[in-house]
């Protein structure tokens, strides 16, 4: 009998300015008749001065950022697309265009990372991770990647919650009297049928207020060529069953006074419905699974600084969320199965900071979370969970020392209307951090910190099929890095040259995973012991004008992870690496920009890794390597601002998987065609 692969536990399964131009004119006209008989006018030259900004990689604990205008340099199509650059980043990627991808950061899972949206927490209770392909770049400013934690002690309490925080922050209307309005218009198509046209409106409607709304349609039909090796054939198969049709809008509503006294009002609406093309196994009949979303929050926020040094930050927010799921492949007495999910959110959350002296400020935050789930899945539990989040923090700065530390305490409660509930819970979870700057002269840092964590069992894990629920702790995680950061500006070919390299050793206790069992409509859900994981990131950026006029950016980060199982020693797959972890990656990013025109490449290299514990041949994924070209030109058609940029994807037609059985794209095409109004 075929094997299904449950949808809502997919992730256990797996067990990411250029130049500024200042412009002088000066002229200096002097006359004086007392002096002479004739004016006298001296008009100095015109002076150009430019330099290129350097991307600043220096912070209390490690942090890697891309902004707009790099999206096109990678490639990139979506969030997860633009942060598979990022060091210590494992991108699980069910390939095709609407594939389901997330995030594991320094090998604790997509679990253990935290997807904030403008400040405020995207929320999953059921599966609790957050499927990045669901994003696009075209109302993304900013992504932030920050191991630890952000370094702003003035946040929502659930920001210090999670080992890892990547927060995505949209576009802000910045208009004046003179052009009140901004349109973007645009669209791309490409390989798998990809057709995605976008508009963005943004519009000033006073002094203080001002709103940006953005739509898109994503249309596809996901069939793509890969290399079926397995069978020995090595044969050319389709991917089928992969089509995707997707509507998408957001927007803001933006009031601000001042930098210490602003309001928004946001929201973000998502409807899909895409095919599930599933694994690869041979001789089988394709799957039939298909998977309808329907998304939508509404979250809003307050921010004042007060001449005092008090500071006030509100965050509100609700989410719902819709969830079908279908599989007319199923030998059962129906002959499908045929599931819905309906989930519900409220967050509210308040944190207050006060500068006790100018070197010296703590906070307080708090917040409040309760979520339920209603589902048609047989003897399901309908539970509600309320969580809250304290915590107290601090930030010091002694000469060049700076110190944080932070206390959070965590509390969970769940209801249910069917069965018993799990116990509630409750957990205090301290971090601290030092940064130190040995010479005032040069822009070294040397950074440590340490940070406990404490995940709760998802919806999904405590009661997905559970007759009773299931007897799991809760997951703690202890982490310890040590590292150095290093900026330069230097004068010649090179602009500047940016350095930095993190060690960091992470310990992980009753590590919940998921367990295929024998039927997989009953998975099970098991604590399965203690992961060491102990690794190095390094990232090297830097700026260089190899001709005149020509400018290049050049960006290294490289990744070393060995996480291994360390529950009992009379285990198989004892001090084995877990499974999906490479132990070496390796991101490239190069380009060369000329005036309007710009071309760029990307390699991605992951080391071979095992699918399973136990690390033996049959469980085997080899090496791979990606490489991805862009090229840009922007022009001006009738004074309007046209960006036009042509992508590849796999270069070099390269046969690789990330999850096994789940054959990746071959070469690809992307082009974009965008204007501004």
């Amino acid at each position: 009998m075929k094997k299904r692969l449950p949808v809502f536990f997919y992730k256990q399964r797996l067990p990411i300015k250029g130049g500024c131009l200042l412009l002088v004119v000066t002229q200096v006209a002097l006359g004086s008749k007392a002096l002479a008989q004739s004016d006298t006018t001296k008009k100095l030259n015109e002076v150009k001065v430019s330099s290129s900004a350097i991307p600043q990689i220096q912070s209390s604990a490690p942090a890697q950022s891309i902004s707009t205008n790099d999206f096109k340099r990678t490639a990139s199509f979506n969030v997860a697309d633009a942060i598979r650059n990022f060091a210590g980043v494992n991108i699980s990627d069910y390939g095709g265009i609407g594939g389901l991808k997330t995030v594991s950061v320094r090998s604790l899972g997509a679990d253990n990372t935290a997807v904030l949206y403008n400040g405020v927490q995207l929320n999953d209770a059921q599966n609790g991770q957050i499927d990045l392909s669901k994003f696009n770049l075209n109302n993304v400013e900013e992504i932030v990647l920050y191991n630890a934690q952000p370094t702003d002690i003035l946040q929502t309490a659930r920001a210090y919650a999670s080992a890892n925080v990547l927060a995505i922050r949209t576009i802000h209307p910045v208009l004046d009297a003179r052009k009140p309005y901004n349109i973007i218009a645009g669209i791309k198509g490409g390989s798998f049928g990809l057709v995605n046209p976008y508009l963005q409106w943004q519009q000033r409607l006073s002094k203080y207020w001002s709103f940006v709304i953005n739509s898109s349609v994503q249309e596809a039909n996901g069939r793509y060529k890969y290399r079926e090796a397995g069978d020995g054939s090595d044969t050319l198969a389709t991917r089928k069953n992969g089509d995707v049709h997707v509507q998408q809008a957001d927007g803001g509503l933006y009031w601000a006074k001042s930098d210490s006294d602003k309001f928004n009002l946001q929201f973000n609406f998502y409807n899909s419905k895409r095919g599930l093309p599933g694994p690869v196994v041979y001789y089988a009949a394709p799957t039939n699974q298909r998977l309808q979303n329907r998304d939508f929050f509404i979250q809003s926020g307050y921010l004042h600084k007060a001449v005092s040094g008090l500071q006030l930050l509100i965050n509100a927010k609700y989410a719902h969320s819709y969830v079908r799921y279908l599989d007319t492949g199923v030998y059962n007495n129906s002959g499908l199965i045929d599931e819905h999910y309906r989930q519900n959110d409220f967050y509210l959350s308040g944190a207050l900071a006060y500068n006790l002296t100018s070197d010296w400020k703590i906070s307080y935050s708090s917040d409040a979370d309760i979520s339920n789930l209603q589902s048609d899945v047989y003897k399901y539990a309908f539970p509600t969970r309320t969580s809250l989040f304290n915590v107290i923090a601090t930030d010091l700065n002694i000469g060049k020392w700076r110190l944080q530390a932070n206390l959070l305490n965590t509390y969970i409660h769940d209801e249910v209307k069917s069965g018993p509930a799990a116990a509630s819970r409750s957990a205090f979870t301290p971090a601290v951090i030092a940064t130190y700057k040995p010479f005032t002269s040069q822009n070294l840092l040397l950074r440590a910190y340490y940070k406990s964590t404490f995940r709760n069992t998802t919806f999904a894990e405590q009661y997905y099929y559970a007759i009773v629920p299931r007897s799991l702790k809760p997951e703690y995680t202890d982490q310890y890095n040590i590292g150095a950061a290093y900026t330069k500006s230097l004068t010649g070919i090179f602009d500047y040259i940016n350095i930095s390299a993190d060690a960091y050793y992470n310990h992980v206790k009753d590590k919940i995973s998921y367990i295929p069992t024998r039927s997989p409509e009953t998975p099970s859900v098991v604590n399965l012991g203690r992961v060491d994981i102990k690794g190095l990131d390094v990232i090297l950026k830097s700026g260089f004008k190899p001709f005149y006029n020509w400018k290049g950016l050049l960006s290294v980060a490289y990744t070393y992870q060995q996480a291994l199982d360390v529950t009992n020693p009379t285990d198989l797959y004892y001090l084995e690496q877990i499974p999906y972890t490479p132990k070496h990656t390796l991101a490239l990013n190069a380009g060369l920009t000329h005036k309007q025109f710009g071309i760029y490449y990307n390699e991605i290299f992951s080391s071979s890794r095992y699918q399973n514990s136990n690390n033996v041949p049959e469980y085997y994924l080899p090496r791979y390597s990606v490489s991805d070209a862009s090229f840009v030109y922007n022009f001006l058609a009738g004074l309007k601002p046209v960006a036009a940029s042509f992508e590849v994807n796999n270069l070099f037609n390269k046969s690789y998987a990330v999850i096994s059985s789940y054959p990746m794209p071959g070469r690809s095409y992307r082009l974009t065609f965008q204007i501004t109004i």
